[in-house]
């Protein structure tokens, strides 16, 4: 009898530990968790065997209680936006991209590569900050811009000012010839549309006059003439540019900043902007086709008092007026801009194409003469000596200051 229920009771323990232990499927609910695996589309929260809870040890006792299970990821920060480091330059386990997962990370063995942050960063609606001057990232081509940056998103370009040569965004011949390159890289890639927008306070503050002065005094004749027709074929680019074109002011528009705002078509303004063209008080005549545009959105009126006597419009007083179609609370604009400009990007390209010409087609070839005649006539103005003697003295007196 003793013999027969030491041999039951042997039965009853081996049968046991099989049921625990002995299958695969035990095993697996065991050690099974959730944690993190790098893949090629990103950083995604997956099931991973982990050992844990003595296991890796030899110890076959479970404590139930002891297993943890994740099903939501810990909230991944960006770094803040006064710091200007490069983001491929970050590290792993300092950084505060990596706070909210760097005990996961640690116990793990798994490493972020430069490729899976830029992912992350890439995911975040990102703000328009100096950061992304450093962060430039092409499918086609690695080429850099010196003074503007430029990102393809998905459905749509990126263009943002941002200037190193130059004070609040102004522009030069060599930054209009970039913006026109990116132009022309955007009119032929599979973007749908271009957004435009700008990197600091202030959008564009026209052409940099501390630039034509010295370049208009060493050789009057042919510095004219050669910036005369870069603003030529910066204002055709945004004419002949076959894509909708969405602007986001964020901060002030200055001279032919505010200028080529009605060759774009659609215009979205941070509360904070305003806009000005005081062309006759800098003792220049008007550029960027806004003697023919501005008439035809502001009223003549309005557009004279703009044109004249440099009147400046508020973001508002604009959006009243048609050359702004909406205007957004300064802290959420970049959102609010990206949301907009993503859902347009879901639409058909050649919808989107096709309806810009059924609207613009017909005020083409009119602008492009504007065009050449209100170059012209800044390349006689700045050919003489009193038109240079005009712009010497409003730099002397600093009519405005952005």
């Amino acid at each position: 009898m003793s013999t027969h229920k030491k041999k039951r009771t042997n039965t009853t323990g081996s049968q046991k530990q099989k049921r625990c232990y002995g299958g695969k499927h035990a095993l697996d609910r065991a050690t099974k968790t959730v944690t993190y695996r790098t893949t090629p589309s990103g950083l995604q929260i997956m099931p991973m065997r982990k050992p844990h809870n003595g296991i890796q040890n030899g110890d076959t006792s479970l404590d139930k209680d002891s297993l943890h299970y994740r099903d939501t990821a810990p909230e991944q920060k960006l770094a803040n936006d006064g710091e200007h480091e490069m983001l491929d330059d970050l590290e792993v386990n300092d950084s505060p991209l990596m706070n909210g997962i760097g005990s996961t990370l640690s116990n793990g063995g798994i490493s972020l590569h430069s490729a899976v942050k830029r992912k992350l960063v890439e995911d975040k609606d990102y703000v328009f900050d100096k950061r992304l001057r450093y962060n430039v990232r092409q499918n086609e081509s690695n080429c850099r811009f010196r003074d503007i940056v430029v990102r393809k998103e998905e459905g749509f370009t990126h263009i943002l000012l941002s200037s190193q040569t130059s004070d609040n965004n102004a522009l030069t011949p060599e930054i209009m010839k970039e913006v026109r390159r990116a132009l022309g890289n955007a009119s032929v890639d599979d973007s749908k549309l271009l957004l435009l927008s700008a990197v600091g306070s202030v959008f564009c503050s026209g052409l940099d006059y501390s630039y034509l002065i010295g370049r208009l005094s060493s050789d009057r004749r042919k510095e004219s003439t050669r910036i005369a027709e870069s603003i030529r074929d910066f204002v055709k680019a945004f004419i002949q540019f076959k894509k909708p074109i969405v602007v986001a002011i964020n901060g002030p528009a200055l001279g032919l900043g505010a200028s080529i705002l009605p060759l774009c078509d659609i215009v979205w303004a941070s509360e904070k902007a305003w806009f000005q063209t005081p062309c006759a008080t800098i003792r220049l005549t008007p550029a960027g086709c806004s003697s023919y545009t501005f008439p035809q959105i502001l009223g003549v009126a309005l557009a004279n008092e703009m044109l004249f006597c440099g009147r400046k419009l508020t973001a508002q007083e604009a959006c009243s007026r048609g050359l702004v179609s909406q205007v957004f609370w300064p802290t959420t604009f970049s959102q609010e801009v990206m949301l907009r400009v993503k859902e347009m990007a879901t639409c058909s390209a050649v919808v989107l194409e096709e309806s810009k010409y059924l609207v613009r087609s017909l005020l083409k070839s009119a602008l492009e003469g504007v065009n050449e005649k209100e170059c012209q006539m800044l390349k006689q103005l700045w050919s003489s000596s009193k038109g240079l003697d005009s712009l010497f003295s409003y730099l002397q007196d600093k009519i405005y200051e952005v």
